[in-house]
Formats: structure tokens, C-alpha cells, sequence
């Protein structure tokens, strides 16, 4: 006979579970503050809404962000259409690209884009 072999099953608690005791002692917490008093009840539950707003405000991600940078070289009005003249990596910021074009109304000046590097196809 074969011997049984024992697999160690770790269960990790649910985040559901979590959740629901923290609902509980949260729940405990502003009825216990109402008891002591209304008033103390009412400014707990508007200083415990600022403080979770203003920390899911901080936590948010940043939708504004300007969006990855372009596969290729940047464009903008003044380079439109044209081939970089050079693309340097920068020195002081790793990662960072500088591409310049030869502006073709104003000759002897350039014009330049920074921008981040794309790793990958």
C-alpha cells in the first residue's frame, strides 16, 4: 500500500472577511462615540469621512497624466513630418531621451523633445 501523503493546505483569510470585521469595529467605534454624545457622534463621522476622502484623494492615480510616449520619435506642430537630427540619452535623468530637429524656417536653431524611453515592441 502506498503511503498517504499530506498536503499542506494554507489558507489565506478572504479579504471579504477582512472587510466585514472592520465594517463591525468601525460600526462599534461611531456607536460608542453617539452614545458619549450626538454632537461628538456627528463630528466623528464628518472627521472620519474627511480623512478617508482625503486619503483616497492621495491614493487616486492620476488620470491627468500626459498619456506614454509614442513608439518612434515625438512630433509636435514646429517638427511634424520630420526625421530627428539627433536622439542623445540624457546624463542626468536615466531613461530619458533627448531627440532634436533641425527646424527648417529658422535655420542654425534646433529644436528639442525629452521624453522617457520605450523598452519593448
Amino acid at each position: 500500500m502506498a503511503a498517504k501523503k499530506k498536503t499542506a493546505v494554507e489558507e489565506e483569510p478572504s479579504r471579504a472577511a477582512g472587510a466585514c470585521v472592520l465594517a463591525v469595529l468601525v460600526g462599534i467605534v461611531v456607536a460608542v462615540s453617539f452614545a458619549v454624545s450626538d454632537a461628538a457622534g456627528v463630528l466623528f463621522v464628518w472627521g472620519a469621512g474627511l480623512a478617508v476622502l482625503w486619503w483616497r484623494v492621495r491614493r487616486m492615480s492620476d488620470k491627468s497624466a500626459t498619456p506614454p510616449p509614442e513608439r518612434g520619435h515625438p512630433s509636435c506642430r514646429k517638427c511634424a513630418g520630420q526625421s530627428p537630427l539627433s536622439v542623445t540619452p540624457s546624463e542626468t535623468q536615466k531613461g530619458m531621451l533627448i531627440y532634436s530637429f533641425d527646424l527648417p524656417k529658422r535655420p542654425g536653431h534646433t529644436h528639442l523633445h525629452i521624453v522617457e524611453e520605450v523598452n519593448g515592441a
